[in-house]
């Protein structure tokens, strides 16, 4: 009889368990924490671990969320997609940052059906004819576009000059959009120069752009090269204005490029701990942040990961269930989300609508300008 009850005893807990682990719903992670790109995914996954330490569960059920390292490897993207969703069974995916990685997962996701939302992935074939891959930040074409309009507009630049990587999805993108929207305003492109991730001597291709003479000179790089190519630029004598995309949205940035990053302007995402008319949704993060991190400022990259958190919980919420294809349908309806970027509304493209911050560099201090609207 003791045998018995011992027996039924570890029958109706494992039940218990199986019952408690079946009502988890459970979320997908895919970020880089490790490689070239890992400061950016770091932070996006803070902001994720954020927002779901306010929201740990919807419909009554647990959020499970299961984190995996992409390491900033396209091939390693691509595998762990396609761990979370065949050995973890994940319901959605959060990510990632880098397009380049968001394009190798996506086609994994895309074949199996299971809805992501990306990060800081802004090239627009990351959602181009795809069913599954939505976004929380805007797309390459309209930044690239935003950047111009400064340029062109506010900086009164004329004449501008491209330093491309062109071992990188985002930055031949971004690169690409910026020179049709500049000279669609009526700017002059003088130079047009290449180099490849890792680089570290840039002064032939630099030695040209200041023979050319620009107003301004736009490298969609990532900070580590960018930091590099700003000292260098400097050190050859340049006065043009430099200018980049998100990417450069890090404090290495400073630290790598001295006091040659002086004045540099790169384009963000409308989110700033420092904005003006702060809207509550972007409030209730930066509170939220600094509770739990009172040594280390929001960055926008921690807002882009807590926004995505937010997007799939919504989802789930109007879907009523949480499955892949409730997500799927409910994410394509979204529409005037609350989110710290402020009201978000997915186009049939599934990217979201929302003005393009403005950066610069002032006494080494990141100093939010405002925002753009793109022509």
């Amino acid at each position: 009889m003791k045998a018995f009850k011992i027996l039924a005893a570890v029958f109706l807990a494992a039940i218990m368990f199986s019952s408690a682990a079946e009502a988890q719903i459970k979320v997908g992670v895919y970020l880089p924490l490790t490689g070239q790109n890992a400061f950016g995914g770091q932070l996006e996954l803070d902001g994720i671990n954020l927002a779901a330490g306010l929201q740990p569960t919807v419909l009554g059920q647990e959020v499970q969320l299961v984190v995996m390292d992409n390491k900033s490897d396209k091939i390693e993207a691509a595998n762990t997609v396609r761990r979370l969703i065949e050995s973890d069974n994940v319901v959605a995916i959060i990510g990632t940052y880098g397009s380049s990685l968001a394009l190798a997962g996506g086609e994994v996701a895309e074949v199996s059906k299971v809805p992501v939302v990306g990060t800081s992935c802004t090239n627009p074939l990351v959602t181009s004819g795809k069913t599954y891959y939505f976004r929380a930040c805007f797309i390459d074409p309209y930044q690239g576009a935003g950047a111009a309009t400064y340029a062109f507009e506010s900086l009164g630049a004329k004449k501008a000059a491209l330093l491309t990587d062109v071992s990188n999805d985002y930055a031949v993108g971004l690169g690409a959009f910026f020179r049709r929207a500049f000279t669609d305003l009526g700017g002059e492109i003088v130079a047009e120069l290449n180099y490849n991730s890792g680089d570290q001597d840039f002064t032939a291709q630099l030695t040209e752009i200041v023979s050319k003479n620009p107003d301004v000179m736009f490298m969609p790089a990532y900070f580590a090269e960018g930091g590099i190519i700003m000292k260098q630029a400097r050190e050859l004598g340049a006065a043009f204005r430099i200018m980049g995309g998100d990417a450069m949205d890090n404090p290495d940035t400073v630290k790598i490029a001295g006091e040659a990053a002086e004045g540099f302007i790169h384009t963000s995402f409308p989110y700033d701990p420092g904005m003006p008319n702060m809207n509550a949704e972007a409030r209730a993060f930066t509170d939220a942040w600094n509770a739990a991190n009172p040594d280390n400022s929001p960055n926008v990259n921690a807002a882009l990961g807590y926004t995505s958190y937010i997007m799939i919980l919504d989802a789930i919420t109007r879907a009523g269930e949480a499955t892949s294809a409730g997500i799927t349908e409910a994410l394509n309806a979204t529409k005037d989300l609350a989110t710290p970027l402020g009201l978000l509304t997915l186009d049939a493209d599934h990217n979201p609508q929302m003005p393009v911050g403005i950066i610069e560099i002032k006494g080494g201090e990141r100093v939010y300008l405002g925002e753009v609207q793109p022509k």
